[in-house]
């Protein structure tokens, strides 16, 4: 458990800035509408005190289409331990559909409408944004800035380290 404990903060202080929210700091509360069912989502409550991970993403982004496969094998995988995927559309400026692009996904997450200020208060610069928040809504990871190009290696990583803290949290 102390090594799992470990790996956890390693991981999070490898992937932190200290201008952003990051490890340990209380996820700012939110609202917003869900682009698939058009209900009212309230953050911290939707947590359910469980953990989740929170994807901003733009249908313009090449590193947020490489991403999602991926983001969909992790729900299938843990939302039998009540892990959420929450994702917001922000920076959007304009250029695609979000409800088209959220509908061509085809898997059960929650997706935010209009989540520019969402994205502000977490201080999200460049997407996908990418953070996990605990049961309790403290943020407990949060991804680094790449030079790797979009695709399947960036993605991989990505993927790999949402893995490991889900697995230290539900452990």
């Amino acid at each position: 458990m102390l090594t799992r404990l470990l790996t956890l903060l390693w991981l999070c202080l490898i992937t932190t800035s200290a201008s952003a929210v990051s490890f340990g700091d209380e996820a700012p509360s939110w609202s917003g509408t869900d682009l698939n069912s058009g209900s009212q989502i309230e953050f911290p409550s939707v947590l359910a005190n469980k953990p989740a991970v929170l994807v901003f993403w733009a249908t313009w982004c090449p590193y947020c289409k490489a991403f999602m496969p991926y983001v969909k094998e992790i729900q299938a995988d843990y939302e039998k331990h009540g892990v959420q995927v929450i994702s917001f559309n922000a920076l959007e400026r304009g250029k695609g559909d979000p409800k088209a692009y959220v509908d061509s996904l085809n898997f059960p997450f929650i997706a935010i409408a209009d989540a520019d200020g969402i994205a502000e208060d977490y201080k999200v610069k460049f997407i996908p944004g990418l953070l996990i928040t605990d049961g309790n809504g403290k943020i407990v990871y949060r991804r680094k800035s790449t030079d790797l190009p979009a695709g399947k290696t960036v993605s991989e990583q990505w993927a790999n380290e949402v893995r490991k803290v889900l697995d230290i949290l539900l452990e």
